[in-house]
């Protein structure tokens, strides 16, 4: 006994030897607020972009598409017109929320086993994620435009004028950027369309401080801006989208770009402590499984056993354990699968999970749950990376909380020649095989698997808030599957730890998703509480961090709103 306990604390010892020189977070600053109209973003050219919107009169939604066009020029390595987007829209008039689901689609010439070496049946993975091959047929711009002629005020000329302007006139780059640059750059440089934007003639890199111009892109959206998504799906771009991928033996032919149609669905919802939680319904995991999470913990009182405290985490890996337990074999996109949606929404299935979580000691989840008995639960809601994610509220109380992504960064690293698009490769996110981890080490079943027309899984989860149904929150985040976590995570700092939106957003953060099993924390957790959690049998990795949520929340009180841009990339909230 005394061995095996002097083992574990020589093992938790070389463990704080390795992380002890990371450092700690600094302390949060004080959130930005106005009274009037907010737009949060994860560049601080967008968010100002949405704010000139929503001040000269301009909507939530207005200024979200303004955004989405900016955010596609100065963040292009994070989401754009060559890639897909989720977006939770709350209309105060009609007090109605819905969501638009613009997630790319698989191209109609794609099969199940396209990644799949025909000789050793072995995946080869660099197919499903660089190149033309990774590419699904995008959607951003599609659900956009539909967004802006059904809920907003404006013309697509005027909500593309000033991203049109950035991208002509080009803007500086930041550490932010030159940081996802440099990770990314022997795939970039594959491909001579990429080559010409990013790169000197001698090969190298573009710097830090350097403007980036991007012609093509200006072109492009110039276009767009007069011609109106037609150009993109029938006509002029369609028609170089459809050369580049004839000459690169890619699958999106004009029929695929024709036939592409956006998806309007009603959001999953739940209830916290009293709050109301709606959120994304599959393709995404995201809000399901969030909601899933926050039904197991609400049984705890997280705010007496404290922020970050080795018991807290580690009741927040056993929910996360669940979650992703259950997403690998039960997800997919609900046009082709049968998902038990109302099981895994309900409290009563969280609490058949709850019952098997120890305070103080580490469960082996050896496979997903059954929710299908808990299905009819009278109680539940009904239900419907490189990746970015802003929030809005206007003057109105409409809010808008949009996730688009291109996926890793820089998608598949391939430009459309002529167009200045990025081509997301978002069929990595497809199960390539059943039992086989994609990218970001998911699982994926039947359920996911290629299939054409079919939307990949996603993990992206935007979010709102509300309590006795006033609007609260409006939040989201990049970051793959840990896109899942961040959110709940701030959820739980604002609700349970009582914290400013700030505060929440900036809070270092930890992530499980079953396999592998191990919780990631984020550099800012205490020393002894890693021992405490290796203790109760936690497999741990220390260091780094991800996500960049991006919220907005209102006082209950004043109304006045607060914005929290995640500290970790150099966002921007703004408002007036």
């Amino acid at each position: 006994m005394n061995f095996t306990r002097n083992v574990i604390i020589l093992a938790v010892a070389a463990v704080l030897t390795v992380i002890h020189t990371s450092p700690l977070q600094a302390a949060a600053p004080r959130p930005v607020w106005a009274d009037s109209g907010m737009v949060v973003s994860a560049h601080p050219l967008a968010s100002q972009i949405g704010l000139d919107i929503l001040k000269s009169g301009g909507n939530a939604v207005d200024a979200a598409v303004a955004t989405a066009f900016a955010l596609g020029v100065v963040e292009g390595y994070s989401s754009g017109i060559g890639g897909g987007s989720f977006t939770l829209l709350h209309l105060v008039d009609s007090w109605e929320t819905i969501v638009m689901d613009a997630r790319e689609k698989a191209p109609l010439a794609a099969r199940e086993d396209m990644y799949v070496d025909k000789q050793t049946d072995q995946i080869i993975p660099e197919l499903s994620v660089i190149g033309v091959l990774a590419g699904a047929v995008p959607g951003h711009l599609k659900g956009l435009s539909q967004l802006l002629d059904e809920y907003g005020t404006m013309s697509l000329g005027q909500v593309m004028e000033p991203a049109i302007a950035l991208a002509d006139t080009g803007f500086e780059l930041s550490q932010t950027y030159i940081r996802v640059l440099e990770h990314h750059r022997n795939k970039l440089i594959r491909f001579p369309s990429t080559f010409d934007i990013l790169f000197h003639a001698d090969s190298t890199l573009l710097g830090l401080g350097e403007r980036l111009i991007q012609y093509d892109l200006a072109n492009t959206y110039r276009i767009i801006a007069d011609e109106g998504k037609e150009a993109f799906y029938h006509d002029e771009i369609a028609s170089k989208i459809v050369h580049a991928m004839k000459k690169e033996k890619g699958l999106i032919t004009l029929k695929d770009l024709k036939e592409y149609s956006t998806a309007i669905r009603e959001p999953v919802m739940g209830t916290y402590h009293g709050f109301s939680i709606y959120s994304m319904p599959p393709p995404s995991s995201g809000g399901a499984h969030l909601i899933q999470m926050l039904n197991i913990l609400e049984r705890y009182d997280l705010g007496y056993l404290g922020h970050n405290s080795s018991e807290t985490i580690h009741l927040m890996a056993e929910a996360m354990k669940f979650a992703f337990a259950d997403r690998s074999v039960f997800m997919g996109d609900p046009d082709f699968a049968d998902i038990p949606l109302a099981g895994l929404l309900s409290k009563a299935y969280a609490d058949s999970l709850s019952n098997t979580i120890f305070r103080f000691q580490a469960a082996k989840v050896l496979s997903e749950g059954d929710p299908l008995p808990y299905s009819q639960d009278e109680e539940t809601f009904p239900g419907g990376k490189q990746t970015t994610h802003f929030s809005v509220l206007d003057q109105w109380g409409n809010m808008v909380a949009m996730t688009a992504t291109i996926n890793m960064g820089f998608g598949s690293g391939y430009v459309i020649p002529g167009t200045g698009i990025f081509l997301n490769n978002e069929m990595d996110d497809f199960s390539s095989q059943p039992g086989v981890p994609n990218y970001f080490g998911l699982l994926g079943a039947e359920a996911n698997a290629i299939t054409p027309s079919k939307r990949p899984l996603s993990s992206m989860t935007p979010t709102f808030v509300f309590y006795d149904g006033a609007p609260f929150m409006i939040l989201g985040s990049p970051g793959g599957p840990r896109i899942i976590t961040t959110v709940l995570q701030v959820i739980l700092n604002v609700i349970d730890h009582e914290m400013t939106i700030q505060a929440a957003v900036d809070a270092p953060r930890i992530h499980h998703q079953w396999l592998p099993d191990r919780i990631y924390l984020e550099s800012g957790i205490p020393y002894d509480v890693i021992q405490n959690l290796i203790l109760r049998g936690h497999k741990v990795r220390f260091g780094g961090s991800w996500s960049a949520a991006q919220a907005i929340l209102i006082d209950l009180e004043t109304g006045l709103i607060y914005g929290g841009t995640d500290s970790r990339v150099e966002g921007g909230a703004k408002g007036y």
